[in-house]
């Protein structure tokens, strides 16, 4: 018979998930006279915005990840457990697990996302996410794998696959992950390969829509892809992937380019859990939700983070997906819980929005801050300011700190090791010759074949 986690006399608040968001409304609940349970699949807490950092080899997986049950220590009032969720069971006021089945008063889904393949099989097969740190560890091992392989390949489409490398999307993720490979090649491939001939090492930055970082400002937008530029980068706004099969990409227009790495950063989905009204998942794979976190169609079922879409006029399609919107959201519903628990007013929630920001290495950066718009070097600054003191922990804060100032000087990255070896399957070889798209001059058109 499956384990049961009954309730005790306390009010029990059962918490799905160690973001942002689920970390801040715990630690707002300590001393309260709830008991509070956290569960996650795994037993740590990971710092998304530094990913692409350890993907490009800038810093160490345990730099930008914190043990949950070390942020609670001496919380006497919630319990940790590491699990995965199966599904909701709303009528039972109970939460089904990988170890058993957890009852609860209250249940908080702070799941957060995923990455959005929007259905296209074959490239969520062959191209690599980077939403957590193990796939950020397969990406950063494919990436030195394939300059390994490129020192011994046997011929020049093989060699164009190994060094082409291609970013889908041109949010902060993409920029920020193309500007770090750029990086890579600018300071680092010179000393550690001196045989290869960087001028075959390319970058594409693929983007659908006609400009870089679509919400932020138009001089941030041009500044970014000015940047990035500079760095080398091919930036292709207005184009669109039609397929990949893990040696050829293929845009929409029916340009191609070879490379056995794309890196997917076009788009993300909330990972909602089974059991919930259907009719609650709007655009995304968000849950709806009003404006005290409560889940459309459930009493006692909230949400918050990037799973959590509460609409506004302001905002049609929910808050945006970003740590401070999570941390705000976990303050208030702690807050708002014990008031529902004390059979009080509830507050609906207001989110603050404390700006954007992207970097494209180094001396590089845009922010965003209202009406406030710099960039460059201070930007660059402010941006590694925000980042340190947003991370979980003083050791990974000095951590970080110290491998940012040792890069800046030695112009430098570190962690060049394949730890873990990344294999997948082997894919076929293209059929027929077709178009390659070529990297482009600085500030001139890509051209094609």
């Amino acid at each position: 018979m499956e384990q049961r986690f009954p309730k005790g006399n306390k009010p029990r608040i059962v918490i799905v998930g160690g973001g942002f968001g689920g970390i801040e409304l715990a630690k707002k609940l300590r001393n309260k006279d709830v008991e509070v349970i956290m569960l996650d699949k795994h037993n740590y807490h990971t710092f998304q915005p530094l990913l692409y950092q350890v993907a490009t080899g800038g810093l160490e997986a345990d730099s930008i990840a914190f043990p949950l049950r070390k942020i609670f220590k001496g919380q006497k009032n919630l319990t940790f457990r590491v699990t995965e969720v199966k599904k909701v069971l709303p009528l039972e006021n109970a939460i089904e697990t990988t170890i058993g089945i957890f009852e609860y008063d209250h249940l908080v889904i702070a799941t957060g996302s995923t990455s959005n393949f929007f259905g296209q099989a074959e490239i969520e097969r062959n191209a690599m996410p980077m939403k957590s740190i193990p796939e950020a560890l397969n990406l950063r091992s494919l990436l030195l794998q394939n300059l390994e392989a490129a020192q011994i390949a046997t011929d020049k489409l093989t060699e164009a696959e190994l060094l082409n490398f291609v970013v889908v999307g041109g949010g902060p993720t993409g920029v920020e992950t193309s500007g770090a490979i750029a990086e890579l090649k600018k300071h680092v491939l010179k000393s550690d390969y001196p045989e290869l001939d960087l001028k075959k090492v390319n970058i594409f930055l693929i983007e659908g829509s006609p400009e870089l970082l679509g919400a932020m400002s138009v001089q941030a937008q041009k500044k970014s892809e000015e940047f990035l530029g500079e760095l080398g980068v091919t930036v292709m706004t207005n184009s669109r992937v039609q397929s990949y099969d893990g040696r050829q990409l293929i845009l929409v227009d029916g340009r191609i380019i070879p490379t056995s790495t794309v890196i997917w950063s076009a788009g993300v989905k909330g990972v909602v859990i089974d059991g919930l009204n259907p009719q609650c998942v709007v655009r995304g794979n968000r849950v709806k939700v009003n404006e005290v976190s409560r889940v459309d169609g459930h009493d006692n079922i909230y949400a918050i983070g990037d799973v959590a879409a509460m609409i506004t006029e302001e905002f049609p399609n929910g808050y945006p997906g970003v740590a401070p919107a999570a941390i705000q959201q976990g303050k208030q519903l702690a807050e708002n819980l014990i008031n529902i628990i004390g059979n009080k007013p509830t507050e609906p929630f207001k989110y603050f929005d404390k700006g954007a920001m992207a970097t494209v290495g180094r001396n590089r950066a845009v922010v965003d801050i209202h009406k406030v718009r710099f960039q460059g070097i201070f930007a660059w600054f402010t941006w590694m300011f925000v980042h340190l003191m947003t991370l979980v922990g003083f050791r990974n804060k000095l951590v970080v700190f110290v491998n940012w100032v040792w890069s800046y000087f030695s112009y430098d990255r570190g962690t060049r090791l394949i730890i873990r070896p990344f294999l997948r399957g082997n894919p076929e070889p293209p059929v027929a010759a077709t178009p390659v798209v070529e990297p482009k001059p600085v500030n001139d058109e890509a051209k094609v074949n």
